[in-house]
């Protein structure tokens, strides 16, 4: 189960690295590691630096993978994200935390990806 759900969450990476990359974002790292946990996709759109967390999921029966995002994980992208500009970035850079939602069909195929903007604040 959980190789499963490994091989899912790196296919939905890769789908969201894409996704953005179309979108005109410019992919700066992924599995960028904290003290705090992960952040999945670091990017760039503009002058915005931008997190995102990607949710993949094959089942609605718990909800849309937006909504698996709960908010004791929202305050810790909110701390990753501060700390990777602190050692990264002018601490004065504007910066955002956005969403990939991804669902997958039975047959294994995208059904469904969503860029949220400003999904976290």
């Amino acid at each position: 189960m959980a190789d499963t759900r490994k091989l899912m969450g790196a296919f939905g990476e890769r789908a969201a690295r894409e996704y953005l990359k179309k979108r005109g974002y410019k992919i700066l790292e992924t599995n960028f590691r904290g003290a705090l946990g992960e952040i999945d996709i670091v990017a760039q759109e503009g002058d915005c630096v931008v997190f995102v967390e990607v949710r993949t999921r094959r089942s609605l029966a718990f909800g849309t993978p937006e909504e698996s995002i709960t908010a004791a994980k929202k305050a810790r992208l909110i701390k990753l994200a501060q700390s990777y500009i602190q050692g990264h970035r002018d601490p004065s850079s504007p910066w955002r935390i956005d969403i990939v939602a991804i669902e997958i069909g039975q047959d294994g195929k995208i059904t469904r990806i969503e860029l949220i903007e400003n999904a976290v604040d």
